[in-house]
């Protein structure tokens, strides 16, 4: 993970964000700490590093509890910075793309079942302290956050950052990890893969024409786990990347300095 642009020191734990909704912040703590988020304790790696993340919609102020080696406790507040999403309004769109057909609701179910049971692997492996990688080149067409409202109807907002590529184009590890998800035929994000980063965090790549790897399967950071595409419910072909700490979503930009492009890369 790069440095990050804001850092506090409280106790003998060590907190690295940015804050602002939709961060991955990670934090070292000394031997004998413990960690708890949200009600959550937080898995440590051997050297003390845990991992969480900064939801969406998470509020102006979060709070850790610290219990210290010698059994006191402390609450850490912290603010998170808000920000503005963009909401696009759009009006006349006919009816079935709007709202799926009831023959597809089972399907759907039981395929957002299954991808949200690979999002709770909390495998101990520490991929996701590495400093992530984009893993497409092309330029940016969708950012995280966003939300669109057809014909009055608010959608769920978008979750991931959107990178335009022909398909066939290579899409890369950004980190390493191992697959716990591959499906090349879900009805919304088509060819759909997810690599696990550890303690929480993973990858998750959508609209995919073809998967270059299997569930079960460790990858390097730069290994070929796929292809862009155009599968499932999109409109041309690009690489929709979303990240994910258990049921939290994150921006994966803000892994990246400011204003960095994958193109650029």
């Amino acid at each position: 993970m790069i440095a990050s642009a804001f850092l506090v020191q409280a106790q003998a734990v060590t907190l690295n964000g940015p804050w602002i909704q939709g961060a991955m912040v990670t934090g070292k703590a000394s031997p004998g700490e413990e960690i708890i988020y949200n009600g959550q304790q937080l898995q440590q790696t051997p050297d003390g590093d845990f991992v969480f993340g900064l939801g969406r919609n998470a509020p102006a102020v979060v709070e850790l509890q610290v219990k210290l080696a010698n059994g006191s406790q402390k609450t850490l507040s912290f603010d998170v910075t808000q920000r503005q999403y963009v909401t696009q309004k759009i009006e006349g769109v006919a009816s079935k793309h709007v709202t799926p057909p009831k023959t597809v609701s089972a399907r759907i179910s039981r395929e957002a079942k299954a991808v949200r049971q690979a999002r709770t692997a909390n495998d101990n492996r520490s991929d996701f302290l590495s400093t992530f990688i984009w893993p497409a080149k092309g330029p940016l067409t969708g950012v995280y956050g966003s939300q669109r409202i057809y014909n009055g109807v608010p959608k769920s907002p978008h979750y991931g950052v959107d990178i335009a590529g022909p398909k066939g184009a290579e899409v890369i590890a950004p980190a390493g990890g191992i697959v716990t998800f591959a499906d090349d035929d879900l009805y919304y994000s088509g060819g759909t893969l997810i690599v696990d980063h550890g303690h929480g965090i993973s990858s998750t790549f959508i609209h995919l024409s073809q998967i270059e790897v299997t569930v079960g399967a460790t990858v390097k950071q730069g290994d070929l786990i796929a292809r862009i595409g155009a599968s499932g419910r999109a409109t041309g072909p690009h690489l929709d990347w979303r990240m994910n700490w258990f049921k939290e979503r994150i921006d994966p930009q803000l892994l990246f300095p400011k204003n960095a492009k994958p193109a650029l890369q």
